[in-house]
C-alpha cells in the first residue's frame, strides 16, 4: 500500500476563511458564557446540566483562542504531535483541530470525521 500524500498546504485564502470562522466562533462562545452566567440558579440553565455547557464553552473557547495563537504565529494548521500538516478538510470542519486525522486517531482516540476517514483511504 503506497503512503498518502501530505495535505495541500492551507492557501492565504483558506487561512482568511478559517480565521473568520474562529473569530465568529470566539464571539459566539464569549456571548453564550455572558448569557449563562446571568441565568438564576434555579433555571435550567442554572443547574447542573447549564454549569456542564458553561464548562463546554469555556473548553471550546480555549481551543478557539489558541487555534487563534497559532494563526498569529505562523504554526496554524500543523500537527501537535507529528508536525505534518493537518488536513484542509479537517480544518474546515474541525478549525481549532489540534492533530492530524491520524495522530487523532492513534493518540487522542477522538474520532476523525467520516468524510477525512473516507478520504484517507
Amino acid at each position: 500500500m503506497a503512503p498518502l500524500a501530505p495535505p495541500a498546504p492551507l492557501s492565504p485564502e483558506d487561512l482568511v476563511a478559517l480565521r473568520e470562522n474562529l473569530q465568529e466562533q470566539r464571539l459566539f462562545r464569549e456571548e453564550q458564557l455572558r448569557r449563562l452566567a446571568v441565568l438564576p440558579p434555579g433555571t435550567d440553565a442554572g443547574s447542573e446540566a447549564g454549569a456542564g455547557l458553561a464548562a463546554s464553552a469555556r473548553m471550546v473557547l480555549a481551543d478557539v483562542e489558541a487555534a487563534l495563537g497559532r494563526m498569529a504565529e505562523g504554526r496554524y494548521g500543523r500537527c501537535h504531535l507529528c508536525r505534518r500538516p493537518v488536513g484542509r478538510e479537517h480544518l474546515v470542519i474541525v478549525p481549532q483541530a489540534r492533530y492530524c486525522a491520524r495522530c487523532q486517531q492513534v493518540h487522542v482516540r477522538v474520532p476523525v470525521p467520516v468524510q477525512e476517514q473516507e478520504a484517507g483511504r
